[in-house]
């Protein structure tokens, strides 16, 4: 009834416990040094379901769980040969499927076994020059796994090594026995270096490199880059990255949207503002989303300005022109986000990205801009009133516009000047019949049609239906483009205010109908043409 409490007990007790305590050790996470000798102990005994350990067999040795992780040389040297080197085979034939952890207690088990074999079965005196053993060739290649770091040295040629390196990857291997292989292979590749459809097989190996020695790699294609990327080879360290990119591109390698990919915006922030010049808009717009918000202001200005240009295509549909180019909207100018603001279609920003544009560019967006932009997160911006870069942004703005336009309760604006109290009764009358839009009063003749600032009737909701039709509204002095069959109209929803005008600034009297762009997936897929976008 002890359950996982038996983890707990002492070396003493453990020994003159009856033998099933050894089921209730199987739940232990870990044991200690003294437990680990009170288990060996016990199971030395013979007294144990299991059995003398001179009987043991493959399926006893499986039995045992992760007892088999604490059993010490004593114990296994008892193991027939036979039985130690079946469950070698056993653990080496599971291993490509297991995950990291696992793979490292079975390391653990190998080194045990391979320990005990040296210490039961003593071979012939070790020479400092020559194998012992039968040789390793590729028909008995799997037999590495049994060998030392200097008898893998001995019994394994270059010229076998090489010819069979992704077999031999394939199999566990000790950090010694890898450093081995390391060795072997650029004995093999020495006074010529490594060439480039070499350096792709060098699968884990690679991550052994320093940058000093990534320096001289021949990567010249970007398939090889792209293998030696490839997260099958294990992590790499960002400077690693950064020779391996700086070596690629000194070569004349060329960055592609799937090499990028492989890269990761991380990463990619780490390349010199040099390198990423030469990074192609093509590659931008076939890479997928990439998280560039940790490059600095200056990188990030100049991934806006190549994925501006991959996807100018998509301009006159600003819902797939958002979606795509939102990851590098941290480099765009106010003047872009304008354009995006007054596109006809609701993008429906998320603050995520509204919080990580550029600070000094933000701060020159109109009320209406910020309205038009977030569009349905609108109401969130007042969650995040408090942030420095919100903030400074509504200390700019008048009051009155934040009251008026975004109607979302954010204080901290410019105070209304005083005698003004006309515009202020503007804003009152607009508001007081949501349903409807009031035309003008006949004293304030630079004004026109003010549509209500409420949900349902802002021009950022998603509707097709033109602003009230109970208001006579005045013609428009500037006559709106005739919009192309396939370009939403250009007439911006709103006039952003400008230095000297009135407090609340005019709106068009026929503003177009604002829809909503479909939301954009979670993982935009790579941009190939227009047609797939």
């Amino acid at each position: 009834s002890l359950g996982a409490l038996a983890c707990d007990l002492e070396p003493g007790i453990i020994l003159a416990s009856h033998p099933n305590i050894l089921e209730k050790l199987k739940l232990c996470p870990a044991l200690t040094g003294t437990q680990q000798d009170a288990l060996n102990a016990l199971l030395l005994s013979g007294d144990t379901a299991y059995g003398d350990p001179s009987s043991w067999d493959l399926q006893t040795l499986q039995d045992l769980g992760p007892l088999v992780l604490a059993l010490n040389q004593t114990t296994l040297s008892l193991v027939a040969e036979a039985a130690r080197e079946d469950f070698r085979r056993s653990i080496a034939a599971a291993y490509i499927s297991q995950g990291r952890s696992q793979r490292e207690k079975s390391l653990m088990l190998l080194r045990a076994l391979a320990a005990a074999s040296a210490a039961s079965q003593p071979r012939l005196q070790r020479s400092a020059d020559r194998c012992q053993y039968e040789p390793i060739t590729a028909s008995n290649i799997e037999d590495i796994i049994f060998l030392f770091p200097e008898e893998l040295d001995l019994c394994l040629s270059n010229d076998v090594l090489v010819e069979n390196l992704e077999a031999v990857l394939e199999l566990p291997m000790t950090s010694q026995a890898s450093l081995v292989l390391k060795k072997k292979v650029d004995e093999f590749f020495q006074g010529s270096g490594i060439p480039d459809k070499q350096l792709r097989r060098l699968g884990t190996l690679s991550r052994l490199y320093t940058e000093q020695e990534i320096s001289q790699w021949q990567v010249t294609s970007s398939d090889t880059l792209s293998a030696l990327l490839s997260d099958s080879g294990g992590p790499w360290s960002d400077s690693q990255v950064q020779q391996l990119l700086s070596r690629y591109l000194a070569l004349g390698g060329s960055l592609t949207g799937p090499l990028l990919q492989e890269i990761g915006g991380k990463r990619l922030c780490n390349l010199q503002e040099e390198q990423i010049k030469q990074i192609p808009a093509a590659a931008i717009r076939t890479a997928g989303q990439l998280d560039i918000s940790s490059c600095s202001q200056t990188k990030k200005d100049q991934l806006y300005r190549k994925a501006r240009e991959a996807f100018a295509s998509l301009a006159s549909t600003p819902g797939s022109y958002y979606c795509q180019i939102q990851p590098y909207l941290g480099g765009a100018p106010a003047e872009d986000l304008k354009n995006l603001a007054n596109a006809g279609v609701a993008i429906n920003m998320d603050l995520g990205t509204f919080l990580a544009l550029n600070p000094e560019e933000l701060q020159k967006l109109s009320v209406t801009d910020v309205k038009h932009l977030l569009g349905e997160n609108l109401p969130e911006l007042k969650e995040h009133e408090h942030e420095p870069l919100v903030v400074s942004w509504v200390q700019q703005q008048s009051q009155q516009e934040l009251d008026c336009v975004l109607d979302i309760g954010l204080q901290g604006g410019r105070p209304q000047p005083t005698g003004t109290g006309g515009s202020a009764a503007t804003c009152t009358a607009t508001v007081t019949t949501p349903a409807t839009t009031v035309t003008t009063p006949a004293n304030v003749t630079s004004m026109a049609t003010v549509p209500s600032p409420h949900p349902s009737t802002s021009v950022t909701v998603p509707t097709t239906t033109a602003l009230s039709s109970h208001s006579t509204p005045q013609p428009s002095t500037v006559p709106p483009r005739t919009p192309t069959p396939s370009t939403p109209s250009p007439t911006p929803p709103g006039t952003p205010p400008h230095p000297g005008g009135p407090t609340v600034p005019p709106v068009p009297t026929a503003p177009p109908a604002v829809t909503s762009a479909a939301p954009c997936s979670t993982h935009q897929a790579p941009t190939t043409d227009r047609a797939t976008s």
